[in-house]
């Protein structure tokens, strides 16, 4: 009997702290409040607005208003063709470069871009085109060709667009084709390339696509291409690429690329798509975690079983971040992207398991401006985004600093135990990392280095460890694996994936596809279970097989491998891009008086 007065006391007392809850939100006129008691206290907490996200129909990307942008929607279908390098045969050209006319900085944005009336059909060509000449556009999304001159039958001097308010970063390439007559050996030359080295000059072809082998024999991007050649051109600080190939049908519509691109459009039909499954939405939350310059939606995904999620063992969950496409002409990053969240919200039991164990905060895009108006390295500000994670300003770098806050923030609820920023790499071939060398005393020596191990035994044909480097280099300061690493994650990375192909096993020599890119996010998920088992035998294993290894390198130098010995002194060359001079402040506030760039200045000192 006195258990049922307790019991009934218990009923009376959570009704009326309901009544006192509904009657406080009803004072409040808010129905985002969360009021809750504790001894009779109210105890206020916010709850997640729902339909936060609202995906447009049709994607409506904003363009700075300086753009042409043609109306066509363009889609691609796959292709999981795996194509074989080919050595190639040197070739002697001589080409120019051009200058455009630019706007010195961002200034806004809209819908569509100009107000200009565009004709989608206008020829980019030099004004003596005549009718056997090729149509070139590149003014839709994600698209870069800045000029096309005829200089013979069916030879072609290509310029492609700089970063917009740069004059730098020349390496990614999208366009259309037209007028192409079949069987005819095209030649085309981009003249302005800015790297020394490229995958070109070990057998890499550019990308290939047709409107009409898509639709009559179901046929994707493919590699296409002879007489590739890579080399230096005139002026001395530019080089060119050349190859000759022959267009499949007359009178197609044609697009060639340096990757397979993967648009910010694309991106907001996949986020659509998940948003509308009911059971993926059970454990999936898409939230807009800030808007860039433009005013594109950078978005933020919050993967994790709900069952929980109010209780004790619900705030215990550890956290993983994973970020992506920072660079905007690293597509194979977005393509890594799509095969990791196609893991992480999928029906296996392993997926299951990781949504249990873990909190997972996914950003797909955290550059999309620079995406959309088909940028290869910089944002609209005009700078690495990748060099700015350090930064105070941030309505001018504002991805890089709502992201850096989220992760601050869920440290402070939770630990982190592994961040990941996706990346495609121009120079080597295979998938590799980077990492950070931690010297803690917590944290067991060479740990950092356990899951890149892991993950090559699992991608064996694919994921190269030799080329994983774990320098902190000062120049890399600004970049996310080192600032997440500064803020106490120990396991930071970024994983590079090759815009070319494999070196290794029965992979060597074929190019990656883009089924091959979506492996590696389900190889990465499987390394994150391998890597977080509650048996500690793979760890162990892959532990003695590190410090095996380095002791021998090690011997190899004369030296101990002690707590002395930094395993730094073991790696040689860079770790990252070589285009590390686009940091500093964007380009708008260095048009400001200089009592500007002097405020400026002195909230970075303080704010350190």
């Amino acid at each position: 009997m006195p258990s049922l007065v307790k019991k009934w006391q218990s009923i009376q007392k959570e009704l009326e702290e309901e009544e006192k809850s509904i009657s406080i939100s009803q004072t409040l006129r808010t129905r985002q409040l969360r009021v809750e008691f504790d001894g009779g206290r109210p105890v206020f907490s916010l709850r997640a607005p729902l339909d936060l996200v609202q995906f447009p129909s049709i994607s409506c990307p904003r363009w700075p208003v300086e753009c042409e942008v043609i109306s066509n929607a363009i889609h691609h279908i796959g292709n999981f063709d795996k194509n074989i390098f080919e050595k190639q045969i040197l070739m002697s050209f001589v080409s120019h470069s051009f200058e455009a006319d630019k706007c010195p900085y961002f200034t806004c944005s809209r819908v569509g871009g100009s107000r200009v009336s565009v004709n989608s059909t206008s020829s980019s060509n030099d004004v003596n085109q005549t009718d056997l000449s090729l149509e070139f556009e590149s003014r839709f999304e994600s698209g870069n060709l800045q000029k096309a001159v005829q200089v013979g039958p069916y030879d072609y001097e290509l310029t492609l667009r700089t970063d917009l308010y740069t004059s730098k970063h020349t390496q990614w390439f999208y366009f259309r084709v037209r007028n192409m007559k079949a069987g005819v050996n095209y030649r085309l030359t981009i003249v302005n390339l800015m790297k020394r080295r490229s995958l070109y000059s070990q057998g890499m072809k550019p990308l290939f696509y047709s409107e009409r082998a898509a639709t009559e024999s179901a046929v994707g991007w493919k590699r296409i291409g002879s007489n590739i050649t890579y080399y230096r051109s005139q002026p001395r600080t530019l080089y060119s690429l050349t190859w000759t190939l022959q267009f499949p049908y007359e009178s197609d519509t044609c697009y060639l690329a340096h990757c397979y691109p993967y648009t910010y459009s694309r991106l907001q039909r996949y986020l659509r798509h998940i948003s509308s499954n009911p059971a993926v939405v059970s454990y999936c939350k898409v939230r807009v975690l800030c808007h860039s310059l433009a005013g594109n939606a950078v978005y933020v995904l919050t993967v994790t079983s709900r069952a929980g999620e109010n209780e004790e063992e619900g705030k215990a969950k550890k956290a993983v971040v994973v970020t992506a496409r920072v660079h905007p002409g690293e597509t194979n990053a977005s393509w890594l992207m799509e095969g990791f969240l196609d893991f992480l919200l999928g029906n296996s039991d392993d997926a299951q398991l990781l949504r249990d164990t873990f909190v997972f905060k996914v950003v797909p895009m955290l550059n999309p401006d620079g995406v959309v108006v088909g940028n290869y390295r910089c944002s609209l500000a005009g700078r690495d985004l990748n060099r700015n994670y350090k930064t105070t300003l941030r309505d001018s770098f504002p991805c890089v600093w709502h992201t850096r806050n989220m992760v601050e923030k869920l440290l402070k609820q939770t630990d982190v135990v592994l961040y990941c920023d996706f990346h495609g790499h121009n120079r080597k071939n295979n998938v590799f990392m980077y990492g950070c060398n931690n010297q803690d005393d917590d944290f067991p020596k060479l740990q950092e280095r356990v899951f890149p191990l892991m993950l090559s035994k699992n991608i064996r044909n694919k994921f190269s460890f030799k080329s994983c480097k774990f320098q902190v280099q000062k120049s890399k300061e600004g970049t996310g694996r080192v600032a997440m690493w500064r803020l106490g994650i120990k396991n930071s990375y970024t994983m590079e994936a090759t815009f070319g192909g494999s070196t290794l096993g029965d992979r060597k020599g074929t190019h990656f596809t883009i089924q091959d890119l979506k492996s590696l996010g389900f190889y990465f998920c499987d390394t994150l279970l391998d890597y977080f088992d509650p048996d500690p035998a793979k760890v162990t294993y892959c532990l003695k097989e590190l410090t095996t290894v380095l002791s021998d390198e090690v011997r190899e130098l004369g030296k101990e491998l002690d707590t002395n010995f930094s395993v730094f002194d073991l790696e040689s060359g860079t770790s990252g891009s070589d285009s590390s001079d686009s940091d500093g402040l964007p380009l708008h506030l260095l048009t400001q008086p200089q009592t500007v760039h002097a405020e400026v200045h002195m909230m970075t000192i303080f704010s350190h």
